[in-house]
């Protein structure tokens, strides 16, 4: 138990350095009230560690055993910090997360099934696209709309049915999005959100892995330690069977698992997107299937 303990405070103390690293790095002296450095010699790009302390009025030793993990703080600490490098609501919860804060239910590791509740939903939704993701963004069931404006879900193995998984390495994901970059960097961002509520969970180190190995870009964007969480927004998509769709994308959880998250996509009324979505779910197959059993 204290060998399992261990490790996890190691890898969230690694993640907590990394992660306040890479935001300082990105505001410039004179962002906030330091004058602009023209010294040569200085080799810290963005702000020192000795300027988030001051600025978040705590000892300079301070703030460093906490980004070197070697230190805990409490929330006025965290929330002092969070002010100084300008973090976003995601971004701050993230903290809180990894300094342990925020989440203290037990973590859960058993194989996933969608909700029966949320299963009963998904069938209603006949003329919109829908998914129930699990952890990791795993796929965990779809509807017909969703299966033929993606992928046929059911033709991916199951382990590897996951959301950012797909996005990165079937082809069709990356001509669908209009701007792929920018959404695949999202669901990098909302990834590293699931990474701190559980450092961990073997199958997401195993996912992050494979697709480090596999691609450049999430690579590069898995390193810039981004946060977001899932909540709604807007999509430019260009399908091959109706042409070009503005979708609006909205997150609805499940009070029972917060882990499990129905997802939607809908277009304005009235609009050509909303008459070429309807097109699209006339010629939805069922026989695509939903991932569980009726």
């Amino acid at each position: 138990m204290s060998s399992s303990g261990g490790s996890e405070d190691a890898g969230r103390g690694s993640e907590i350095g990394h992660f306040l690293k890479a935001r300082r790095t990105e505001l410039r002296p004179e962002q906030l009230g330091f004058p602009a450095s023209s010294d040569p010699r200085r080799r810290t790009p963005g702000l020192r560690r000795e300027e988030v302390a001051a600025l978040a009025r705590i000892s300079a030793d301070y703030y460093a055993r906490i980004e070197q993990g070697r230190r805990t703080a409490p929330l006025s600490t965290l929330d002092a910090i969070a002010r100084v490098l300008r973090l976003d609501d995601a971004s701050r919860d993230y903290l809180c997360e990894l300094s342990g804060k925020a989440a203290s239910q037990p973590r859960q590791r058993r194989a996933q099934k969608a909700a029966p509740h949320l299963v009963r939903v998904l069938h209603t939704l006949t003329d919109i696209p829908a998914l129930v993701l699990g952890r990791r963004m795993d796929v965990l069931a779809w509807n017909s709309v969703a299966a033929a404006l993606f992928v046929d879900f059911a033709s991916v193995p199951e382990r590897q049915r996951n959301y950012v998984r797909i996005v990165f390495t079937h082809p069709a994901m990356r001509t669908l999005y209009r701007a792929w970059a920018s959404s695949a960097q999202l669901c990098v961002a909302q990834l590293h959100m699931e990474a701190a509520r559980d450092p961990q969970d073997p199958q997401l180190a195993a996912l992050v892995g494979e697709l480090s190995l596999l691609d450049a870009d999430f690579r590069r964007w898995w390193s810039a330690h981004r946060v977001a969480v899932r909540s709604h927004g807007t999509k430019e998509l260009d399908h091959p069977a109706v042409g070009e769709l503005t979708l609006d994308w909205d997150t609805l959880a499940w009070a029972e698992d917060p882990d499990q998250q129905l997802i939607i996509w809908t277009a304005e009324p009235g609009s050509v997107s909303e008459e070429r979505l309807r097109t699209l779910a006339a010629g939805a197959s069922p026989a695509t299937g939903d991932g569980f059993e009726p």
